[in-house]
């Protein structure tokens, strides 16, 4: 069922929409949590690390596709504000258009540069195998991917953020099934981790179809609607790719991290990217947030009530700052508690010094986490309206202070040099952010005294 958000508190409606998004993102997130959890008790921290290594490579790929269904649909969710459910249905037929061509290219790409990949992220040798058929048979899954990002985040646009919660429940238990299925039974190792989550995926994003087709007319596609114009896929490609490079951007970042990382030994890359997992389920409600204020801010434009974007991001981002000092204090004072979830034996030499510099991670994280509440108010209140330079740029500068970090912090002072990637990164993302918040605000007023002072 559709859901307007142009009407009721600000505050509120927006907390109501992002709750089945934080629940179905904590579910998504379960499926990588879930396949560290089974291997490490599993295979041990080697399989861990074979797991994990490749996922600053997998958010340079996998994370550039989903900012382009993220990006598209925001334009489906402004005509969806203007009540434009014409122009609604032509935005989703350019979204899966421009959707299967890149996903098609991005994967033949990526399969066929997946080993030299690895070797240029320093991956080592002994777990390079595993890693290698692990980051391949999740780069083949990018079709399942593609299809429930796609249909998910155009669900979303136009105020259904509860039934792709339902799937990714039903996803989520699927894949730890399988999870064990696969390394217990048919003894797959990480390859039949890899598998559980790819068919976990497309079982998602195919429940997506008949839903759509029952319960959203609004997205019931007709012969007419294919029938397109080059300013319709112009349109939605302006916004589509900064959203998708801007994640990517971040991305390498990501991988300049990995790179140091995997020159501090396994122990480091075990617990580092333990501490990112944490780290990450725990901002997950911050980027489901997020996700609500877009489509929210994005129907609001669409609508022209332009007062109250400006209102909601005010509310949503005290919301946001208020979580992120909490779950801080829970990482500083209890990380190594959580990370100690992820190791067969805590008192095991190995795991022991993995959970002791996990929590060292999740320690400098928490003293910064405040900063990323502010990250994704501001970006995604840009972003709803339709401007994609701003957030472009500050992924910029973010990967900038992420890979000084890496590539300097970490080469005067180890491991906890690396830990500092993301508090940098965040710091000074924010600054062309702050300036693009003023500089929004401001066009918002104007347009909204214009709007006044146009007649009825």
């Amino acid at each position: 069922m559709t859901k307007n958000l142009t009407s009721g508190t600000p505050g509120i409606v927006i907390l109501a929409f992002a709750v089945p998004l934080i629940i179905g993102n904590a579910f998504q997130q379960l499926y990588s949590l879930a396949d560290a959890y089974i291997v490490g008790h599993i295979i041990g921290a080697a399989g861990i690390a074979e797991v994990v290594s490749t996922g600053s490579l997998q958010f340079l790929i996998l994370g550039f596709l989903m900012g382009i269904t993220s990006g598209a649909s925001i334009l489906t969710a402004q005509r969806f504000g203007a009540a434009d459910f014409a122009g609604v249905r032509r935005s989703f037929v350019v979204s899966i258009i421009i959707c299967v061509l890149i996903t098609i290219l991005l994967m033949i790409v990526s399969i066929l540069t997946a080993r030299p990949l690895l070797k240029l992220l320093n991956t080592p040798e002994t777990i390079f195998e595993g890693s290698y058929v692990y980051f391949v048979i999740v780069l083949w899954g990018m079709p399942a991917l593609l299809l429930f990002n796609l249909l998910s985040n155009v669900m979303r646009a136009v105020g259904d953020s509860k039934t792709p919660l339902y799937f990714l429940i039903v996803a989520c238990i699927l894949n730890i099934v399988l999870d064990y299925a696969f390394l217990l039974i048919l003894n797959a190792g990480v390859a039949g981790a890899a598998a559980a989550s790819v068919i976990s995926q497309l079982v998602s994003g195919l429940l997506c179809i008949p839903a759509i087709i029952k319960k959203l007319p609004v997205l019931r596609i007709t012969r007419e609607d294919w029938r397109l114009d080059a300013q319709e896929f112009i349109d939605h490609i302006k916004i589509a790719l900064p959203v998708g490079f801007q994640w990517s951007i971040i991305a390498i970042g990501a991988v300049a991290v990995s790179f140091s990382l995997n020159g501090l030994g396994y122990e480091a890359v075990a617990a580092f990217s333990i501490g990112q997992r944490i780290d990450q389920f725990a901002g997950m409600p911050l980027g489901s947030y997020g996700q609500a204020i877009t489509t929210f801010a994005a129907q609001n434009y669409g609508a022209r009530k332009f007062s109250r974007i400006r209102t909601g991001a005010l509310q949503g981002g005290v919301i946001a700052v208020l979580f992120t000092i909490l779950t801080g204090a829970v990482f500083f004072f209890a990380g190594d508690k959580v990370a100690a979830l992820f190791f067969l034996e805590e008192n095991e030499t190995a795991a022991a010094a993995s959970i002791e510099l996990a929590h060292l991670y999740l320690k400098v994280i928490g003293c910064f986490f405040v900063l990323l509440a502010l990250l994704y108010t501001f970006r995604q209140t840009i972003q709803g309206t339709g401007n994609a330079l701003i957030p472009t740029v500050s992924g910029i500068i973010e990967l900038f202070m992420r890979t000084f970090a890496a590539l300097v912090l970490t080469t005067y002072f180890g491991y906890i040099g690396l830990c500092f990637a993301s508090p940098l990164a965040f710091a000074g993302a924010l600054i062309p952010l702050s300036i693009g918040m003023f500089v929004v605000f401001k066009k918002l007023r104007a347009m909204e005294r214009l709007a006044e002072k146009a007649p009825a």
